[in-house]
Parts: C-alpha cells; sequence; structure tokens
C-alpha cells in the first residue's frame, strides 16, 4: 500500500500542486484548508506523513505541531512544514515543537517529494546489524523503532530517533553538525546548521535528568555533539 501524505494549506492551488506530484511519485495524498480539518484527517485518516503550512486562517501549524506532538497516539507522526516566513526564530520554534523539516515558500515541488520521501525513509529505518542500542539505563530498540529510559517509553520524532541512533552507534565520537544531517537523516540538507542545535536540544529534554551538570549528549565547542561514553 502507497503511504498516505496529508498536506495541510489554506492555499488551495498550493494543496492541488503538491498532491498532484505526491500521487505522480506513488504516494497517496489527500489535502485539507484548515487546522481543524487537519486534526480531523489526522484522527481519520491516519496519514504517514503530514506537510503543513504555519499560516493558517484558525489553528496556526505550531498549534497543529503541538497537538499532535501531546498525543501519544499521533507522537511520531512525521511532519515537514510549510511557510512564507523567512524569520528564522520561526524555523527553529517549529523544529523544537517536533518539526522533521521544514520548507520555505516559495519551493520546488520535486525537493518537496525528495524531502518526504527522505523524512518516510528514515522512519522505516531499516535496522543495523545490532538492533539495540544502550547507553547505561537508555535503549533503542531499531526493530521496534523503540527507545526507554530507565524502563519508561519515550517518545521521539523520527527525525530525534535517527539522530540519537547515530550518537548512540558512535560513544565518545565528535560529530559536526553536517555529519549528523549527512549521516543520521540520511540526505544534505541546506538549511541552518541552528536547526541540528533545536532537535539537540529536544533530545536532552526527553533522555537526560541531569543535563547541566553531566550532559549524556556533550557539546563540542567549535565542533559539534557526541555520546558520552559510559
Amino acid at each position: 500500500m502507497p503511504e498516505t501524505i496529508l498536506v495541510v494549506d489554506d492555499d488551495r492551488e498550493i494543496v492541488r500542486l503538491v498532491c498532484a506530484y505526491l500521487e505522480q511519485a506513488g504516494f497517496r495524498a489527500s489535502g485539507v484548508y484548515n487546522g481543524e480539518a487537519a486534526l480531523r484527517a489526522i484522527r481519520t485518516e491516519r496519514p504517514d506523513l503530514i506537510v503543513l503550512d504555519l499560516m493558517l486562517p484558525d489553528r496556526d501549524g505550531f498549534e497543529i505541531a503541538r497537538t499532535v506532538r501531546s498525543d501519544p497516539a499521533h507522537a511520531q507522526l512525521p511532519i515537514i512544514m510549510l511557510t512564507a516566513r523567512i524569520d528564522d526564530t520561526d524555523r527553529i520554534v517549529g523544529l523544537e515543537l517536533g518539526a522533521d523539516d521544514y520548507v520555505s515558500k516559495p519551493f520546488n515541488p520535486r525537493e518537496l517529494v525528495a524531502r518526504v520521501r527522505a523524512v518516510l525513509r528514515r522512519t522505516a529505518g531499516a535496522p543495523a546489524a545490532t538492533h539495540r542500542l544502550t547507553s547505561g539505563d537508555l535503549v533503542l530498540d531499531l526493530d521496534a523503532h523503540h527507545v526507554t529510559l530507565a524502563g519508561g517509553a519515550l517518545e521521539l520524532t523520527p527525525t530525534e530517533f535517527d539522530l540519537l541512533a547515530l550518537l548512540m552507534r558512535n560513544p565518545g565520537h565528535a560529530f559536526t553538525r553536517t555529519e549528523l544531517i549527512e549521516q543520521g537523516l540520511g540526505y544534505s540538507y541546506a538549511g541552518l546548521e541552528r536547526t541540528v542545535d533545536s532537535h539537540i536540544k529536544n533530545l536532552r529534554k526527553k533522555i537526560e535528568r541531569d543535563s547541566d551538570t553531566n550532559p549524556l549528549i556533550e557539546t563540542v565547542y567549535g565542533i559539534g555533539y557526541r555520546l558520552r561514553k559510559l
């Protein structure tokens, strides 16, 4: 069965265009034009990924993303944000809310389809030879796409999961932000390096108990990040 993509934008022509390109690429695509309709479609259609515009007439994309990430039933649903805004702050806020990618308008529909494929590929993520990675009481199961901390389940976005998996496979290795993007996420991202910082910030909130004095994910100044060897 083809993956289902939900396109949320109040511009009907953009919805029509994006859906056409997605369907031509082999996906099943549907579109809605406001936040309330998006939340209903998420519950009823259970899409595999959302392309979400920030500027909606009722609930904005930030609120939709926040609602999705706070619902355990949909917390791992991949989100690609679309926006005409050029303020870097919006990009960072969107990523900190759990967006997996961010595309600015105007955009090339073929590039958007490529981003959709990349995010879905990361979500499906073929397991490596080692199927379970551990760091202290943090356990990442590559087959089940599941992470636990001291036995309790953690809700990670696909991007957070893939970044954590890369760090856990290579404890003590300092990755640059570019390496984290290309090796962890599987494609070259033309956005700001601060997007990686946003994902790492979110990860730290979820997996670390004492991030101020003894962080599990360490900042390597002038380079990037590494997972502390335990």
